[in-house]
């Protein structure tokens, strides 16, 4: 206490003393502390500006974090240690003050008391000085983001002296605020870019073609990886007109679609030659009406009035028994509405009328297991017999010519007589005629003399059959670009009135090479879409081609396993295939730019442009009335280099009512492991083995067999057994036929395939096209082998109704070459590339194999050529079963004849005019 008490008394006595010194100081400290506050804000307001024009180059800057005061204070915080032994404190240097180190290592008490005094002098100073450079910062920042004084802080502040803790706090929020309307009012004000409508993007490539768009680099390398930074600078994808945004994918007529224009002499020469190609067929349409005329007359004693069967314009009027499409004259029950066309009519009164029964045979599912090659679940499921010959029915028919209803089994009521009714005015057809005959009769001379002559260059065939004495082994196959004049169309016809093939190359090669990935098609049909229909289309209806069912799976997943693959539990692929995507008739309303991409691909466009192909009969229907849905549609599918046997990706053998063109434009390989490739080898063996042994149980059960081994029908169950076991224990023997197909498909001696050696990355779908002359016996051969075949739950083929119409059936190499063999005939075999269109003639049984994961884009297009074999495949439809998948007459081809020769008559008549 003493102690204490005399260092008071020093201190007082050296009061005056301390005090003048103090003062001394304090003035040069002021100064010296007024400087280095000034720099220390300059610095610090000249960092932060770099700190922002810094982060203005980052997409993600943020505003620094703030103290509570509006000012950032610079605060003194001595951390003071005590040295070893003389317990001086020791003031280290604050990283984030200003200051200068002070080295009190030695002072006296007094000048570490007189130095503590100096620096909390200089703290407050230096705070009030922040606080008002705060304010004018806080000033500035309002002044630059909205361009006037009157919303500035600093007036509000200055006004009150007594709220300073009130303007520190409003300065904080009011800058904070600033600085964000500020940052969002830059962000705004970057370009977008045109692919993903976003501005927050650092690196962005502007065009400068068009100097208004600009694509960043995330875009770029996700949505057009073939191009180059530089090729999109000096040429972006929308000046390219191939740009795959949603806004893009969503507009039509971007584009030109048609390749060239037709003149008004190449009109009417087309015109002419429509109308007389089509003559013929108006005129039995019309004598067919004529003789019922006449029937109705004679049932009538005079001249009949025939009523009209009114028909809306989105209606269509079927046959109630063979479900063919209703064009102008036919017969309807005043009772019931059942309507007869003029063709069954016919038919009942000669008494060959078949009943078109249903059919009733079903496919079982024996289990995953026996699929794959083992043995089958238990079921006691029994098919119905089949119902052989379709059988004749009575149906009353009058002396005079008149038609009794149906009766009641068969649809009708079988009380009233049937009355004669029309859908179109009286006397068309035959006035049609007329102008027709006059229009054309003088030309006598066909319009392919023009081409007759006309031959095809070596370079422009391809090697696609290798039959013996045969002229047609080779197809027309010219590129794209050596097809714009007028004299490719007459080789075109040339090859095309024989029903023959033809195939075109790089036809994606004139178009703005718009993206085909199926996931750019999805995506872009998403957002054109309402909600619940987006949902729905969270899932696909996908075709399995293993048990050649239906089957859901997710979107994602299935275009996941486009480019990855997919496969089962024992590394069998699994091959899934979309087809008619997108689901609806209106492929041109959900992707329009894809559409007409599409059409301006497509070659020889008088016969295959949709909407307006001046040979195509199917697009001159009124528009007002319902037309038949002709495409475009979509086929994505699976595919594997290896034909597998079971489970290939395939479109089965069928036949086409109309012509049909088809575009390979994007194919993805997907590769298969050592592993899979092994269990793949495998599984072959197990799947012969099961073949052989459903085959030898087979025999056992025909009846022909049965008499032939009747005497030795006890060794006869040993024999089948050991032929089994032989065929497990000896897969040997089973090698080479497995060795045979795996490399037949790639091999050399398939026409139209890469020769040994040669690789062809661009290949993607193998076609098999057969000839008209060849359906007979090509329908004999499948009738003959049909139990060799599996259709769906991966069951062997017991029921046959129409070999070609069922589509069940796919030709293996093994079994194109048993079919020449056998029957000497062989298809038009090559391989599809990316960018070739295949044109298909109408009444061509054909199958197509995917090599790779294929997207393909086909639409149909009915040519006057071909109007006698859709004639004929439209007889074939309405005598199939009624519940046939076949059987409905989608085409309505005598209406779209009537419609053609009418529309081509206007036309002709205004241009000749």
């Amino acid at each position: 206490m003493d102690a204490v008490i005399s260092k008071q008394d020093r201190h007082r006595g050296d009061g005056d003393h301390n005090v003048q010194k103090m003062r001394r100081i304090s003035n040069v400290s002021w100064l010296a502390s007024k400087r280095q506050v000034q720099k220390t804000l300059k610095n610090r307001v000249n960092g932060k500006i770099w700190k922002r024009e810094e982060d203005d180059d980052d997409d993600e800057w943020s505003l620094p974090t703030r103290t509570k005061n509006s000012s950032k204070k610079v605060k003194l915080t001595p951390a003071f240690e005590f040295s070893k032994g003389n317990g001086i404190p020791k003031k280290r240097l604050n990283k984030r003050s200003s200051f200068v180190v002070v080295d009190l290592e030695g002072d006296s008490e007094d000048e570490v008391l007189e130095q503590a005094c100096i620096m909390n002098i200089r703290a407050r100073k230096r705070a009030r000085t922040s606080d008002s450079e705060a304010v004018k910062r806080n000033h500035m920042y309002t002044r630059l983001e909205n361009g006037d004084f009157a919303n500035a802080s600093l007036g509000t502040s200055s006004s009150s002296p007594s709220s300073a803790s009130d303007m520190k706090s409003n300065g904080s929020s009011s800058r904070t605020r600033t600085m964000r309307n500020l940052k969002q009012a830059k962000i705004e004000a970057r370009p977008k870019c045109h692919q993903c409508m976003k501005n927050e993007r650092t690196i962005v490539v502007p065009c400068k073609k068009c100097k208004s768009k600009i694509y960043c680099v995330q875009c770029i390398k996700q949505w057009y990886p073939q191009m180059t930074e530089e090729e999109i600078a000096e040429q972006c994808p929308y000046c390219r007109r191939n740009c795959n945004c949603n806004a893009c994918l969503h507009s039509s007529g971007l584009i030109k679609t048609s390749k060239r224009d037709i003149t008004d002499s190449e009109k009417i020469q087309h015109l002419k030659y429509l109308i007389k190609s089509l003559l013929p067929f108006l005129e039995q349409i019309c004598e067919e009406q004529t003789q019922e005329m006449q029937i109705e007359a004679s049932i009538q004693g005079s001249s009949p009035e025939i009523a009209e069967n009114f028909c809306n314009n989105d209606e269509r009027v079927y046959c109630n028994h063979c479900a063919t499409s209703i064009v102008g004259l036919h017969r309807s029950c005043p009772k019931c509405a059942y309507e007869l066309c003029l063709s069954c009519c016919h038919e009942i009164r000669e008494g060959s009328l078949s009943s078109r029964a249903e059919m009733k045979f079903q496919y079982v599912d024996r289990g995953s297991d026996y699929m794959h090659g083992g043995d089958p679940l238990p079921f006691d499921f029994q098919n119905a017999e089949d119902q052989g010959e379709p059988t004749v029915v009575l149906w009353n028919v009058n002396d005079d010519g008149s038609i009794s209803c149906a009766p009641k089994e068969m649809g009708g009521c079988g009380d009233c007589v049937l009355e004669l009714k029309r859908i179109l005015p009286m006397g068309c057809i035959s006035e049609l005629k007329k102008k027709a005959r006059d229009l054309v009769g003088f030309d006598s001379e066909r319009a392919d003399s023009m081409f007759n002559n006309s031959e095809a260059g070596r370079e422009m065939l391809r090697s696609a059959a290798s039959r013996e004495g045969s002229k047609d082994n080779y197809l027309y196959c010219p590129a794209m670009n050596d097809i714009q004049e007028v004299e490719e169309l007459f080789h075109f016809q040339k090859h095309w009135v024989k029903g023959e093939p033809v195939i075109v190359r790089d036809a994606l090669e004139v178009t703005t090479h718009l993206s085909w990935e199926p996931m750019v098609m999805w995506c872009a049909l998403c957002e054109n879409v309402d909600p619940e229909t987006r949902a729905n289309m969270s899932e696909v209806k996908a075709i399995d081609c293993l048990a050649s069912c239906e089957v859901e799976i997710s979107t994602c997943q299935f275009f996941k396993g486009y480019t990855e693959g997919r496969r089962y539990e024992n590394f069998w692929p699994e091959m899934l295939k979309l087809k008619d995507w997108p689901p609806s008739d209106k492929f041109e309303d959900l992707l329009p730019r894809h559409c007409d991409e599409f059409i301006s691909a497509l070659p020889f466009q008088e016969y295959s442009d949709p909407k307006a192909g001046i040979l195509n009969l199917a697009v001159k229907f009124p528009p007002d009335l319902l037309k038949p849905d002709m495409g475009p549609k979509t086929y994505i599918a699976y595919g594997t280099t290896e034909e597998l046997g079971r489970v290939d990706s395939v479109t089965k053998l069928h036949c086409d009512m109309s012509d049909a063109v088809n575009i390979l434009t994007h194919t993805a390989e997907v590769a298969l492991s050592e592993e899979q490739q092994t269990a793949i080898q495998q599984l072959k063996r197990k799947h012969l083995a099961q073949d052989e042994k459903e085959r030898l149980e087979q025999d056992k059960l025909d009846h022909h067999s049965i008499e032939q081994l009747s005497d030795c029908s006890g060794s006869w169950k040993e024999m089948g057994v050991s032929k089994i076991i032989e065929t497990e224990k000896h897969p040997s023997q089973i090698s080479e036929q497995l060795e045979l197909s795996h490399n037949q498909p790639r091999g050399a001696t398939l026409p139209g395939l890469p020769s040994e050696g040669e690789t062809d990355n661009m290949c993607g779908a193998l076609w098999d096209i057969f000839r008209r002359e060849h359906v007979s016996k090509l329908e004999e051969y499948l009738r003959k082998h049909s139990m060799e075949f599996r259709h769906t739950y991966c069951s062997p083929v017991k029921q046959v109704v129409h070999p070609i119409h069922d589509q069940c059936f796919y030709l293996t190499s093994e079994h194109k070459k048993k079919l020449k063999e056998e029957f000497g005939i062989e298809p038009w075999t090559f391989e599809q590339r990316v960018g070739e269109a295949v044109f298909i003639p109408a009444g061509c049984p054909h199958q197509v194999r995917n090599l790779k994961s294929c997207t393909k884009v086909a639409v149909d297009f009915v040519s006057p050529e071909n109007v006698q074999e859709c004639l004929r495949l439209t007889k074939e439809f309405r005598e199939l079963p009624k519940n046939h998948r076949a059987r409905e007459d989608k085409l309505e081809i005598k209406k779209m004849i009537i419609y053609a020769i009418a529309e081509a008559i206007k036309d002709l008549e205004e241009l000749i005019q």
